[in-house]
């Protein structure tokens, strides 16, 4: 893509990725092939130093991840387990990735079956999603929905997002910081959740999540991370979220490895959750140590007296809760909050 050019698909066209390895490959005969660091292929789509423009319309952008590949027998999916079960990296194209990019628009377009992550960002400033549609087998390894790595000035609205890994994940690896991103009024379906990290070793900061149902993602909100590759994540702010059906509706983790090795010890402060609903599951909230304790507020929180909290190495402060944390006695939440059933209650999700 170049600079303030427009990719538009219109409704009823389908733009489909073929599952040729050699048609993505950098020249080193990876692609398709499973190695020990897995970026041998380029995107099927690319942004790379350019400013304005993006993908608009109401057609299809799909990645045929569940297409035989060339001449073979498995698919770039297949790929990606036997690669997890070999201990090595799959090597498949990603969808679309924006580098270095400034003031991308993507609105209305459908992507689905990505090979490996849909939308990959690194180092970009200003970029808007709105009215995506990302859809993708809940069981498809590394189909990232959304992915803003070193990147600032991010909006992701009124978009439905279902993967088979996370549905938005903000990194801040090596690259950058990543800062002031709104994910405001998307619905999630299966997936990893809403995460942060797990690279954060450069900072992330200025997040703000609001008006998300996250329905039946194993993850709801997460921050991730550990000593390998964690930094300070700070001023994050989770505002009437729904939650339902989510294995762990919260996971504050700086010990997402706990094999993990080094001295980039992970820090979240100033996390707020408000007007948070959930059901059951584990609430885990884990800090390295006292240190480097967690820093999270509670306000207007509540999940089903069933649900179970995991606190370690973390200050909460909460006012109007309900699934009680430990020593902390609070009324139970009535059933259907309007808050929750409002959205759950939305037919064109």
């Amino acid at each position: 893509m170049k600079s303030g050019v427009t990719l538009w698909i219109g409704r009823g066209a389908a733009l489909m990725a073929i599952p040729e390895p050699a048609a993505y490959d950098k020249g080193r005969g990876q692609c398709g092939r499973i190695t020990a660091k897995g970026n041998g292929c380029r995107p099927f789509i690319s942004f790379s130093k350019t400013r304005g423009g993006g993908i608009y319309g109401e057609g299809i952008i799909d990645g045929q991840g569940g297409a035989v590949m060339g001449d073979g027998a498995e698919t770039w999916w297949q790929l990606a387990r036997r690669a997890q079960a070999e201990g090595g990296n799959q090597n498949a194209p990603r969808l679309i990735q924006i580098d270095h990019a400034q003031d991308i628009t993507f609105s209305g377009v459908t992507l689905r079956n990505a090979p490996n992550f849909h939308v990959a960002m690194n180092r970009v400033e200003g970029a808007t999603f709105w009215g995506l549609t990302i859809d993708t087998p809940a069981d498809a390894r590394n189909t990232d929905g959304i992915d803003p790595g070193a990147s600032h000035d991010v909006t992701i609205t009124h978009s439905l997002i279902r993967t088979g890994d996370d549905n938005v994940a903000i990194k801040a690896g090596d690259n950058g910081s990543s800062s002031h991103i709104s994910i405001i009024d998307n619905y999630f379906g299966w997936g990893h959740g809403m995460s942060i990290g797990s690279e954060v070793n450069s900072g992330v900061s200025d997040i703000l999540v609001r008006n998300l149902t996250l329905d039946g993602t194993t993850s709801g909100l997460r921050i991730k991370s550990d000593v390998s590759r964690g930094g300070l994540v700070e001023r994050v702010t989770y505002e009437n979220v729904c939650l339902r059906a989510n294995r762990w509706p919260v996971a504050f983790d700086t010990k997402y490895d706990p094999r993990a090795r080094g001295t980039s010890i992970p820090v979240y402060r100033q996390i707020v959750l408000r007007h948070v609903r959930g059901d059951n599951g584990v609430l885990l909230m884990r800090g390295v140590d006292e240190r480097h304790a967690l820093g999270v507020t509670l306000d207007d929180v509540h999940f089903a007296n069933s649900a179970t909290w995991q606190l370690e190495h973390a200050n909460v402060t909460a006012n109007d809760i309900s699934s009680p944390l430990p020593g902390r006695a609070t009324e139970p939440l009535p059933r259907g909050s309007e808050a929750c059933s409002r959205a759950f209650r939305d037919d064109n999700r």
